[in-house]
């Protein structure tokens, strides 16, 4: 399934459009039972009622879960949770046998019941109008997700190869996430150790004979550790789901030639190799802008 950035992005979804959901959030609680007793007695009148609940128990569980997923909509967190969220519904309707025209008409039904509390709550037409577009563009992205996942919730039950291909994706991402982890951990690591070598380099500024060698030294080891906190700062986002940043690496090798052109040059050793350290960190300088500017283009 594609990431929810990507899919609120297809539909405009912005900031603007949360803080409009999150400001009618207090009205539409108010009147979530009554909208959501609207819906339950339509479904209770279908033919299929009898066979999807065959106890109160589970009625009253649906019930509840179908009002915690109208109160979410106005909840102003819509992350990766949310749409692993509307993906465990699909997957719930598929497994319960509910047909998939039957959440296109609830969905339906709470876009009217949401339009007629708009009209009768909200006296500003401009108000009004920018929580209705809002709360349009929430259902639909809900109404998308839901019904992707029914089909691939159905291709995964009916389809071998896509039986095979969905073992192949889950054993492959968790090998991921396992790797992933393996990064942070090897990362927190290399940063303790940065973190030691700044402080021997504090150390070493008073007991060394070269002031200003001391100096540049530790404040080396203080570009690799911002290097250091960067990397963490990128793979922390790009768990949470953001773009990766080549940026970041580019930086690292930038960062350490110029630690090491600036050692060399206090201590006056091996200057010959100046001559290929100077050319390449301005190479490296341009590569850098270049990719951070393509990544803010590209954000």
């Amino acid at each position: 399934m594609r990431s929810f950035k990507e899919i609120k992005a297809h539909y405009l979804f912005t900031d603007e459009d949360v803080r409009a959901l999150v400001s009618v959030r207090q009205l539409m609680i108010e009147q979530a039972d009554r909208a959501m007793s609207t819906v339950d007695q339509w479904i209770q009148s279908l033919p299929e009622s009898s066979k999807l609940f065959r106890d109160d128990a589970r009625r009253n569980h649906v019930a509840a879960m179908r009002r915690q997923w109208f109160i979410d909509l106005f909840s102003g967190v819509y992350d990766s949770k949310y749409l692993e969220k509307l993906v465990r519904i699909g997957q719930a309707h598929v497994k319960f046998g509910v047909e998939a025209h039957l959440m296109n008409r609830t969905i339906s039904m709470v876009r009217t019941l949401c339009i007629e509390i708009l009209h009768h709550n909200i006296e500003d037409d401009e108000e009004r109008t920018r929580a209705f577009i809002s709360i349009e563009k929430i259902l639909d992205i809900c109404l998308d997700v839901i019904t992707s996942s029914y089909i691939e919730e159905e291709l995964r039950i009916y389809s071998p190869a896509y039986q095979v291909k969905n073992m192949l994706v889950t054993y492959t991402e968790k090998f991921a996430q396992a790797m992933n982890l393996v990064l942070v951990f090897a990362l927190v690591g290399l940063t303790i150790g940065v973190v030691w070598l700044f402080v021997s380099d504090l150390l070493n500024i008073f007991s060394d004979k070269d002031f200003s060698h001391g100096i540049i030294t530790a404040l080396g080891s203080l570009l690799i550790l911002w290097v250091m906190i960067e990397l963490m700062n990128t793979e922390i986002k790009h768990l949470k789901g953001g773009k990766f940043r080549i940026s970041v690496f580019v930086g690292v090798a930038l960062v350490a030639f110029i630690r090491d052109t600036m050692i060399k040059a206090l201590r006056h050793e091996n200057m010959h190799e100046m001559y290929y350290l100077i050319p390449l960190i301005l190479t490296l300088g341009v590569v850098f802008w270049l990719v951070t500017k393509s990544e803010e283009r590209n954000a």
